[in-house]
């Protein structure tokens, strides 16, 4: 069996200093908003080349609270789109606001930045775009827009710490960004985490007194809030592996590299593609196949752990129903969620693992092709 991401294998690489620094957690009493959470805001803002981070306790919160921050709620619109996670449309729904969705570029799977401004009405507050599959979004035409028509920009990078666009981390693009620690991310934790990084110290703040029940002095509440904070167990962890986080990102570009290489003659893969002037951090590689769901099943059949992310589009999906929107709405949207699938991608994946995943996924296609045209 070859995983979708194999966390034990980063565990052996990175596990005697997590481990310390769990321990030196452990035995200092200290295990909410202590010196491993302040440390890692401050280490983790340099990194990403921003002003001001806040940690929290998933990438969902994140987003439910740079909305929460820029006053963003009920008879708002904010557009973003359908091919993502249900945590960024849930992070609208949570404030009262309301998802108008853009369809995507279908070789990016991003939003089609060429389709923002059809959307825009008096209602709309912010742009809402989400780096898919640790891929950049044109940030420039998206900041543009923005610009141009007095609305804010909350980036959803959940997948995409350290991906850069013109040599530019995303995430400090916008007003604010959004990163998920959830395990199985490139910079993953050993539970749930979360980070919103922004320039604004006045959101900072904000959203410092959000994570914490509204106020920002100890019993002391300004405003409804929230409990999301990271513990210290897990801003240690985190401190260890942010260490190797451009070792891996490189990793996972070489990786994507030699699948591209091993699929260059196969005519029915289609692989990704990347724009000029980004830098992709592959938290998923993912290709198009005909007859994906009986491609996929012929790959679980053979030991090869491939994924789909995601078979329905949230504009189709219950959680939207009351939104009235039909099939046909998001075409590139509604034709990829069919043809997506995401083959095993982590740094410690070795070549030869990846030169059965390819075999055996060039001839599932085959497979998959016969058996639909007999």
């Amino acid at each position: 069996m070859i995983p979708i991401i194999d966390s034990k294998r980063q565990y052996a690489t990175v596990g005697a200093e997590v481990e310390k620094e769990v321990v030196e957690v452990l035995r200092s009493g200290s295990y909410i908003l202590g010196k491993n959470c302040k440390a890692f805001e401050e280490e983790i803002a340099k990194f990403l080349d921003v002003k001001n981070a806040v940690t929290l306790n998933s990438g969902t919160d994140a987003l439910h609270l740079a909305l929460r921050a820029l006053d963003i709620g009920a008879g708002d619109e904010v557009i973003t789109v359908a091919f993502t996670f249900v945590a960024t449309t849930e992070a609208i729904g949570i404030v009262g606001a309301t998802p108008v969705f853009v369809d995507i570029d279908p070789d990016t799977f991003n939003i089609d930045v060429n389709e923002i401004e059809s959307k825009i009405t008096p209602k709309t507050k912010a742009i809402l775009p989400v780096h898919l599959y640790g891929q950049p979004c044109n940030m420039d035409v998206i900041m543009d827009i923005a610009k141009r028509h007095d609305l804010f920009v909350i980036e959803d990078a959940c997948q995409a710490i350290g991906a850069e666009f013109k040599g530019k981390k995303v995430g400090t693009f916008g007003d604010i960004g959004c990163f998920s620690f959830y395990p199985t991310k490139n910079l993953g934790t050993m539970g749930d985490g979360g980070l919103a990084v922004t320039n604004s110290e006045f959101l900072k703040n904000r959203m410092i007194a959000l994570r914490n029940h509204g106020g920002a002095i100890r019993y002391y509440h300004d405003e409804i809030g929230v409990n999301s904070r990271l513990d210290e167990i897990q801003a240690a962890i985190l401190r260890v592996k942010l260490n190797y986080i451009n070792e891996w990102n490189k990793k996972r570009r070489e990786h994507a590299a030699y699948y591209n290489e091993l699929f260059k003659d196969a005519k029915d893969i289609e692989t990704p593609k990347e724009l000029d002037n980004t830098y992709c951090v592959y938290h998923q590689y993912t290709v198009k196949v005909p007859n994906r769901d009986e491609v996929h099943k012929l790959l679980q059949e053979n030991g090869i752990g491939a994924m789909i992310y995601y078979p329905v589009p949230l504009h189709l999906q219950k959680v939207h129903a009351h939104l009235g929107l039909k099939e046909g709405l998001l075409p590139n949207t509604e034709k990829n969620t069919k043809l997506v699938l995401s083959l095993p991608m982590f740094a410690e994946i070795t070549e030869e693992e990846q030169r059965t995943v390819a075999k055996t996924l060039i001839e599932c296609v085959e497979k998959a092709k016969s058996k639909v045209s007999a």
